[in-house]
């Protein structure tokens, strides 16, 4: 058990390589990365017998920016017969502690949607000889992963229940919805599924607040906001759906968002702005510094070379303008499956 999977964004496994190469040393968790450019994962082998199964114990899942979703294993099983594949994954199962689910995963990448039909088909018989040989129960803090390379190559692990992502892969199941402006939509409610727990959600996105979405034409993001209950300054020279016009409401402000400022706080901001990170990255600074909000959902683009450093730097700028105007806030990033060449942030002010 010293391999840990990582899920990533194809393009994106330099990024992860590093974070996880850091945040391992910084625990004192040794062992080397592998990964391979556009394949979607990175392998982090440790040195100790049980580094990963330590690892996936003392970091926090949620702090990971470019890591979708996480599993400690073994080296794969690379000669799995065509005609009896449960039989020696259930091999590997045996030397794992029993877990409550499986979980069938795939590469994000369009060779590995192509094995989503194996997947299916492995669940039913791989599940009954689970069950068959008490390796499933429902109280095990423990969930079940068959990552599956190709139909020879596949990798069975574990992860912990309370500390990875909710979904399978690290992708949410999250449909556009009828009558949303842009598709960048869904990377706001993704945002919101990501870092405002679920039974949160009443109180924190609840009717009857107030928010401002800078860059907001053509209104994908003021539609989650409207669809939310709360009144929305919608910020942007550029022209909002007519259909969110109607709605009584949202007001729309024709100004530069970088240069807007609200004449009260609010409970919300959030900006989707395509600029450089660093000026995007200071103007959520300076409404953070100000109070401006209780709390913020924004994208950072990022540069081509350096983006995991890049996300610490300006990290470290917004947490200590704020700390300077003696404000406490936590502040997370997360690449999201909905983000491209971005990751999202989320800023909140603390009590």
């Amino acid at each position: 058990m010293n391999h840990l999977f990582l899920h990533c964004r194809a393009g994106f496994e330099k990024e992860c390589a590093a974070e996880i190469q850091e945040l391992a040393t910084a625990v004192g968790v040794y062992g080397f990365v592998k990964a391979k450019a556009d394949q979607a994962y990175v392998i982090y082998v440790t040195h100790e017998p049980e580094g990963a199964l330590e690892l996936v114990q003392r970091l926090y899942f949620m702090d990971l920016i470019f890591t979708r979703q996480w599993f400690v294993t073994g080296p794969p099983r690379r000669d799995l017969p065509p005609e009896n594949r449960v039989g020696p994954l259930m091999e590997l199962a045996a030397e794992l502690p029993p877990t409550r689910s499986l979980v069938i995963e795939t590469l994000d990448t369009n060779e590995g949607k192509e094995l989503s039909t194996l997947g299916k088909k492995l669940t039913p018989p791989l599940l009954s000889a689970l069950k068959k040989q008490k390796l499933m129960d429902p109280a095990s803090p423990w969930q079940l992963h068959l990552m599956l390379l190709s139909g020879q190559c596949m990798y069975l692990g574990i992860s912990p229940v309370n500390n990875r992502a909710a979904w399978p892969m690290g992708i949410p199941r999250l449909r556009q919805p009828k009558g949303a402006p842009s598709r960048a939509t869904l990377k706001l409610e993704e945002a919101w599924h990501h870092f405002v727990p679920a039974h949160e959600w009443d109180a924190r996105l609840g009717g009857g607040q107030k928010a401002v979405d800078l860059g907001a034409a053509p209104g994908g993001w003021t539609w989650q906001l409207v669809r939310r209950g709360m009144f929305v300054e919608a910020v942007d020279n550029g022209p909002m759906a007519e259909a969110l016009m109607e709605s009584g409401q949202v007001t729309h402000c024709r100004e530069d968002g970088f240069t807007f400022e609200p004449k009260k706080p609010v409970d919300w901001l959030v900006c989707d702005i395509a600029d450089k990170p660093a000026r995007v990255a200071n103007l959520i600074a300076h409404w953070g510094s100000h109070g401006w909000c209780r709390e913020a959902v924004f994208n950072l683009k990022l540069p081509m070379k350096q983006r995991y450093a890049e996300v610490a730097r300006l990290r470290e700028r917004i947490e200590q303008q704020c700390a300077d105007a003696g404000l406490s806030v936590d502040l997370a990033f997360k690449q999201l499956y909905h983000d491209r060449e971005e990751v999202t942030g989320h800023l909140v002010r603390l009590r």
